[in-house]
């Protein structure tokens, strides 16, 4: 029996290609055909598809291939961002995807699944994903890219590292093939994040390296609803628990709680209590509070665009390479998120009555990303810490259980509606409509309400860890939905005596009066105002400046 097969297979295909290369390089001219003689029909092929920095080149290239010669690909990526990311299904060079976040090529992943162009095999968290490349799906074929390559082809990823480590060594050491688009050729690397002899070929991108601020928020854009949902998170949830080690998702209502923490949150006292440690991508809403010294330490997945030179110049809060630049690493600030913070505080376009959220709808599948893995009670947590076991004691007293172990705070913060008419409160998801017309083995549901301790809106907090059975936590949820048809439809009684227990807290509850909810509370209101902040350090993409 011979157990080398997998490694004969790899040097066959890179002597197909041997008469392109030049050592390790490639010219761009060469590189579909090059890509045509490495891959094979139903190989397994991740392109690094991250959140913000895209193997676009090498995306262009596959999608390009002849479709009669290689089809029937199966795709494993975290993010599918580009328009060529879904192109390879609808010229038949793929038909099965393992994915994370569809981000704005949702509309068109739903279609191609419902015509059956496409089969999802699984909607995955961002370490799931990851893991299963060490196991079952590692790739034959690896599209990588990197922001610099010296001439032996040794990579600098640059501050957006994100996926990969991971996804190199998982193909590197499992003999399939590393391909490398990378945007700069270099004497000396700034630092070598990925090792030459990981890699088998490397092409110079003729593209410029295109990076989305996805993580920007504007603060002229955040309202007085934003703003009052963040004063009842920092002294409803916040200052209660004493939280020190979290997660904010992206969007506005958490930038509101970041620009409200050198104002709101120094006024009741809360410096050096809450917030000091965060996994969070280099988000510009922080500056005023890392310069106001809430904040001691950021643990990134990823950068963000304009950031570089402030992240640069606070080595003491980011983790930064001797060259002074940002190393992130999506796979280990995921850990950091699923072991070791406290609270996950986030938002999500559907919450059903027992809490469960998802941002699959039948319009569109966004995916997951790092949700579900942030903000999941993981039981597997040994370490304690004065958060965790106060929200365990409370969890385990209303259920009348033994207290065994503490709880991660899981925080859904979402305004009752998303728009003009649509509700974020359902009595049913779409995720169970979604998991039938694809034929899923399970509803697509982002965080299940069993992890989910709270859920804030304009209205008030809900307590779900104080609900002792389904029909108080479904009147819980009632009692903060609204003018939602969920939110109109509460039993006004078992609310009110919710709100006696400290189930359900409104503003007046809490001693915030909604008049305070101004955006003068905001330590920035402009985007040039953190700008000015960061001393100059901060530099926003041309789309969010207006001077």
């Amino acid at each position: 029996m011979e157990f080398d097969l997998e490694h004969k297979d790899k040097l066959a295909r890179l002597s197909s290609a041997a008469h392109l290369l030049r050592g390790k390089w490639v010219d761009k001219s060469e590189i579909v055909n090059l890509l045509q003689a490495v891959i094979h029909s139903g190989d397994r092929v991740c392109l690094e598809g991250n959140n913000q920095k895209q193997a676009q080149f090498l995306a262009r290239s596959l999608a390009q291939l002849d479709s009669t010669q290689i089809n029937n690909l199966h795709i494993v990526q975290s993010a599918l961002s580009l328009p060529e990311h879904i192109s390879v299904f609808e010229k038949g060079l793929a038909s099965r995807v393992d994915f994370c976040y569809s981000s704005g090529q949702g509309a068109r992943l739903a279609q191609l699944a419902a015509s059956g162009k496409i089969t999802i095999g699984g909607i995955h968290t961002y370490l799931e994903l990851f893991a299963r490349y060490f196991m079952d799906l590692t790739p034959k074929v690896a599209l990588v890219i990197a922001a610099q390559a010296d001439r032996a082809g040794n990579l600098y990823t640059g501050p957006n590292t994100e996926d990969t480590p991971a996804i190199v060594e998982a193909a590197a050491f499992r003999n399939g093939i590393v391909i490398a688009e990378i945007f700069e050729v270099v004497d000396v690397l700034p630092r070598v994040d990925i090792p030459a002899s990981w890699v088998d070929i490397v092409v110079h991108s003729p593209l410029p390296m295109v990076l989305n601020p996805l993580f920007t928020r504007d603060p002229a854009k955040i309202d007085e609803l934003k703003i009052l949902m963040a004063m009842l998170v920092i002294k409803g949830i916040y200052a209660k628990y004493g939280v020190n080690r979290l997660n904010h998702g992206v969007g506005f209502n958490t930038c509101a709680i970041e620009l409200l923490l050198p104002t709101y949150a120094e006024s009741l006292g809360l410096k050096g209590k809450i917030c000091q440690n965060l996994v969070i991508n280099p988000v510009p809403t922080l500056i005023p509070a890392i310069e106001a010294g809430f904040v001691k330490t950021i643990c990134s997945p990823g950068g963000e665009v304009g950031m570089n030179n402030y992240v640069k110049a606070r080595p003491d809060i980011f983790f930064n390479g001797f060259d002074g630049s940002q190393r992130s690493n999506r796979a280990f600030a995921q850990l950091a998120g699923l072991y070791s913070i406290d609270l996950f505080i986030g938002s999500t376009l559907q919450i059903d009555l027992q809490g469960n959220s998802s941002t699959a709808t039948l319009e569109r599948i966004t995916g997951f990303g790092g949700a579900p893995n942030l903000g999941s009670d993981v039981n597997a947590r040994r370490h304690s810490t004065p958060t965790w076991l106060q929200a365990g004691k409370e969890y385990a007293a209303s259920q009348d259980k033994p207290f065994l172990r503490g709880k991660k705070l899981v925080v859904q913060m979402v305004d009752t509606f998303q728009a003009v008419g649509v509700a974020t409160f359902v009595e049913k998801l779409d995720a169970w409509a979604l998991q039938e017309k694809m034929n899923l083995p399970l509803p697509p549901i982002m965080i299940l309400g069993d992890d989910v301790t709270h859920v804030v809106t304009e209205e008030g907090i809900a307590n779900l860890m104080l609900c002792r059975n389904a029909s108080e936590r479904e009147q819980a949820i009632r009692g903060v939905a609204g003018y939602t048809a969920v939110g109109l439809a509460r039993d006004k009684t078992i609310v009110n005596l919710l709100r006696e227990r400290g189930v359900i807290q409104y503003p007046e509850d809490l001693g915030i009066n909604y008049r305070d909810a101004s955006r003068d509370l905001l330590a920035a209101k402009t985007i040039r105002d953190l700008v000015n902040i960061s001393g100059g350090l901060y530099q926003p993409p041309s789309s969010f400046r207006d001077w």
